[in-house]
């Protein structure tokens, strides 16, 4: 799908924005295709629904083309990209499960009652493993605050350097940095007390997950778009175990990349600006 390449070199994007504001409508679809995946993969991580996220992107991206005359040009098109994206989520309603306010003790009762004595061996490779996994990390990611949240997805997933990310939150570096530390430290501290994929002596494996989460809905037999290669949990963390300890909870969180919307934004968003372009003026 076409939404799921990544954002282009930034001489690229800044060359696709100046055409699309001299009215080329095929550099603005280029662009919008260009950034829509990165933007989808923020609001995900941040929101931790699938429709909240593709609501958002679609809102993100509509505020993007409407107002890219307002790009000046002296930042990167992407770090400006971020900014709107960043304003947008930081501000959406909160779901039924974050005014519950989750934390990792909370989540952590939850993944010691979801392990199952019936489970597929770790040996076994499964689809359900993927699933499992996916599901996991945005959870995890749910029991930041939303300001050291957004850290960690800019800093730490994303890899924006520090001084970047500070100017997409409109914070100082020194903030940044505070806030980046401290979600990491959260992070790490309960991936090595629960997460087997991090340490041998957590009691959690994602294959022990299954079938609690299958009973439960929050994985579903067919019933989803499905990752694209079957792994088990043992394959998963000889992956992790591959980088260095300190970036152990990072490779946990790249294992688990949660799956590109199958909703072909850009399309959908030029579909929208013709028709409305296409309707009468009033008289």
């Amino acid at each position: 799908m076409r939404g799921s390449q990544p954002l282009g070199s930034p001489a690229q994007l800044e060359e696709l924005a100046r055409l699309a504001l001299e009215g080329n409508r095929a550099s603005l679809e280029q662009l919008v295709v260009a950034i829509q995946g990165d933007i989808y993969s923020l609001a995900l991580r941040m929101l931790g629904n699938r429709q909240d996220a593709e609501d958002a992107t679609q809102e993100i991206l509509i505020r993007i083309v409407t107002r890219l005359s307002q790009f000046d040009f002296r930042s990167r098109l992407k770090t400006w990209a971020y900014r709107v994206a960043v304003n947008y989520v930081l501000d959406f309603k909160k779901s039924p499960a974050e005014k519950l306010k989750p934390s990792f003790q909370r989540f952590a009762g939850d993944l010691v009652a979801g392990i199952s004595k019936d489970s597929p061996s770790e040996t076994e490779r499964s689809l359900f493993i993927e699933e499992v996994k996916i599901g996991c990390t945005l959870g995890m990611l749910q029991c930041l605050d939303r300001p050291l949240r957004m850290a960690y997805i800019l800093g730490e997933i994303m890899e924006l350097s520090g001084p970047e990310a500070a100017e997409v939150l409109g914070i100082s570096a020194a903030l940044f940095r505070k806030r980046l530390q401290s979600a990491r430290s959260a992070m790490v501290r309960f991936m090595r007390s629960y997460c087997g994929l991090v340490s041998d002596a957590a009691p959690c494996t994602c294959n022990r997950q299954i079938p609690t989460a299958l009973r439960t809905g929050r994985i579903h037999a067919g019933g989803c778009p499905s990752p694209a290669a079957e792994s088990s949990f043992e394959e998963v963390r000889a992956k992790v175990r591959q980088v260095e300890e300190a970036r152990w909870a990072l490779e946990v969180h790249r294992a688990g990349e949660p799956l590109a919307s199958p909703v072909d934004f850009a399309r959908r968003l030029i579909a929208a600006l013709d028709v409305q372009l296409a309707r009468p003026s009033a008289p």
